[in-house]
């Protein structure tokens, strides 16, 4: 049982890792190695999420799961496509940000179907403690440890704990997206990349260009199955054709070389053998969605993404202070604002840090109606 003075110590850690300006990957791994000096696993999975949609965008795999990649697929159409109180979609509704599976269920891990159809037959494992990152903007990530007989179920104590690291995992993705740097020159986008999955979850067609795509995206060791991404996309949409849920499920992701891509999916009407077919469309992500990210992500207020916006547009202060209907001095705050929490100093400096270069090699194009760059939007066929 962990001290008084442990606990803290492993939450000043995190909390100095979490600000330690290091990518995703460097800091999920920092992290977790501190995170497992205070609550012991076999084995964890964190997943990094689209704050918008918490539509799983990597995945990084630690101790026992480490190089296990067979089982991704399985565990996406559980979590997607199943109705599972302790999900992650699920704990962003009801608010809830660390549960253990056995102390949710008090030890009945029948009432989870990720438990009992996966966990415990596949791995053995008798408990999961799943926490959720989240902030005003939405869920940022996740991550699972898991327990076999052996070590006995997740304790209340350690349950809380967990919950208490959360806001610092938060801030270290955050901070770990922004601090991606891209590493890709001159114009890469070729258009968007087309999978078609049918009915029974089997690839049925593929465009040029999808396979280096999916490669993109997990890119590094222990990243998992990258068609975890579409196959959990995949699971939504289906879900979406039966009228479970809303809207069709979309993800905006960042590779390892520091692109932004939307991955989203959308059921297909057919007969026969293309009834219940999925469209899976890859593409670089639009200027407006990496706006909407980045600004999350640094943690602006309505009003501060108002005037960033303005900003990108190329409006000056007094144009700012007209279009909002406020004075110029209250632009300014704004701008002042802005900047400290973007660590730039200049109008300049913004927009490169919103844009994060990735599209300089088009930079002074002309935004057309769909908010893409007009040469983009006719080599597209737009």
């Amino acid at each position: 049982m962990l001290t008084a003075l442990a606990r803290g110590r492993a939450l000043s850690d995190l909390d100095v890792v979490s600000r330690a300006g290091l990518t995703v990957t460097q800091f999920m791994d920092e992290a977790t190695e501190a995170l497992q000096r205070a609550v012991p696993f076999v084995a964890a999975c964190s997943s990094t999420l689209d704050p918008a949609t918490a539509m799983v965008s990597s995945t990084r795999k630690y101790a026992g799961l480490a190089g296990n990649n067979g089982d991704d697929i399985r565990w996406a159409q559980i979590e997607y496509g199943e109705d599972d109180p302790t999900s992650i979609a699920q704990m962003v509704v009801d608010g809830k940000v660390a549960v253990g599976v056995h102390h949710e269920f008090d030890g009945n891990l029948d009432a989870s179907i990720r438990m009992a159809e996966f966990l415990q037959p596949r791995f053995d494992y008798v408990d999961e403690a799943r926490v959720v990152f989240t902030d005003r903007s939405g869920a940022w990530g996740a991550i699972s440890l898991f327990r076999t007989s052996e070590d006995g179920p997740f304790t209340r104590d350690e349950l809380e704990l967990l919950a208490k690291m959360a806001p610092s995992f938060s801030r270290g993705i955050r901070t770990g997206l922004l601090a991606q740097v891209n590493r890709i020159d001159g114009v890469t986008d070729s258009g968007p990349a087309v999978v078609i999955v049918d009915a029974h979850d089997r690839l049925a067609q593929v465009s040029p260009g999808a396979a280096s795509q999916l490669a993109r995206i997990a890119s590094v060791p222990n990243a998992g199955d990258p068609f975890s991404v579409v196959q959990a996309l995949v699971s939504g949409a289906r879900r979406f054709a039966r009228g479970e849920i809303s809207t069709t499920p979309r993800v905006r992701l960042r590779t390892e070389d520091g692109v932004w891509l939307v991955v989203h999916a959308a059921p297909l009407g057919g007969r026969d053998e293309r009834a219940g077919d999925v469209v899976v469309t890859i593409e670089e992500a639009r200027p407006q969605e990496v706006i909407d990210i980045v600004a999350a992500a640094f943690g602006l207020t309505s009003r501060e993404r108002e005037v960033v916006a303005l900003v990108l547009r190329g409006s000056d202060t007094k144009d700012i202070a007209a279009t909002m209907h406020v004075s110029p001095y209250t632009v300014q705050d704004h701008l002042k604002s802005v900047f400290e929490k973007a660590g730039v100093t200049s109008r300049r400096e913004l927009v490169s840090r919103v844009y994060f270069d990735q599209y300089v090699p088009r930079w002074g194009g002309e935004l057309g109606a769909t908010g893409w760059f007009v040469g983009a939007e006719r080599s597209l066929g737009g």
